[in-house]
């Protein structure tokens, strides 16, 4: 039987019922920080569009809520939402999760690559001619 999940004592359905005041309260400092200076108007349309997009999914429709705002912290409301999450170059597609509660967007879509080193290929540098090329 999976382990029912639980944030700081309280499951998602107990999340989902308090107030926001209450829930800012659970959350660690930076996030409760963040939210006891206000949602910026950005935000306020993200989470407008968060919700339509749970009551088009509770109508069997699938929508993607695609965001820049990387320091939204995700909140109880957004689980089960998808969310395209801007990386710099493109749109990260992330699927909310309860345990994802209390992080932000923004560390969910990492904004640079590990670096691949290869072997040296023709015209990579001047040392590359004395490379054999099988």
């Amino acid at each position: 039987m999976p382990k029912e999940f639980t944030y700081r004592g309280f499951t998602l359905n107990q999340l989902m019922g308090i107030s926001m005041d209450e829930f800012i309260n659970i959350l660690p400092s930076r996030q409760r920080r963040s939210l006891h200076r206000g949602l910026s108007p950005d935000h306020r349309t993200l989470l407008e569009k968060i919700r339509e997009a749970k009551e088009a999914q509770s109508q069997g429709k699938s929508l993607t809520v695609r965001t820049h705002l990387r320091d939204m912290v995700i909140l109880p409301e957004m689980v089960g939402v998808t969310i395209s999450i801007h990386n710099g170059k493109e749109f990260v597609a992330v699927e909310m999760k309860p345990e994802m509660i209390g992080h932000f967007l923004g560390e969910f879509a990492i904004t640079n690559k590990p670096v691949r080193h290869g072997t040296p290929g023709i015209g990579a540098s001047r040392s590359s001619m004395y490379v054999p090329l099988k």
